[in-house]
């Protein structure tokens, strides 16, 4: 059985931001995307159009990968280093409403459920979709690179 953890992580985003986009409702960008920063460590907005879908994908995968993981840690995961010019720079945090906007229109897709008082779990719907898509990803990158093929074989 081929999981998330065998294929890299931007290959399997990149294909389950596309299904989300093509075949999940439930997902679509709130009208503030367009304009929002995703943390005050970043200057300005995303420039792919696409950037909603490939944040819910890379969430998704995260919980699949890190296990009931809350907001908070999903906000420090996907923040970064705020310049302050010639002062030192520090960390800061990721949008928070970007993070919850978006595993709520998880939930609502049935791809993650809330775990008692942990945080986010990926439910069996979301387990499965993982997996396929993690499979379509193995078999593309060994038709394309034949020399993957002895890894196909042991994962």
């Amino acid at each position: 059985m081929i999981t998330p953890h065998d294929v890299p992580a931007s290959k399997l985003i990149e294909k389950l931001a596309n299904y989300l986009k093509e075949n999940v409702d439930e997902i679509s960008p709130p009208s503030w995307a367009s304009i929002v920063k995703t943390g005050a460590h970043v200057q300005r907005p995303p420039q792919n159009p696409d950037w909603w879908y490939i944040r819910c994908a890379s969430l998704l995968r995260k919980i699949y990968v890190h296990g009931p993981v809350g907001v908070e840690r999903l906000r420090a995961e996907y923040g970064g280093r705020k310049d302050y010019g010639v002062r030192p720079e520090h960390a800061a945090k990721a949008s928070g409403a970007i993070i919850r906007k978006a595993l709520q229109q998880l939930e609502a897709a049935g791809l993650v459920e809330t775990f008692k008082t942990r945080g986010r779990r990926v439910t069996k719907k979301g387990r499965k979709l993982l997996e396929e898509m993690a499979e379509d990803v193995k078999t593309g990158l060994v038709k394309k690179i034949p020399e993957l093929e002895k890894y196909q074989r042991g994962g």
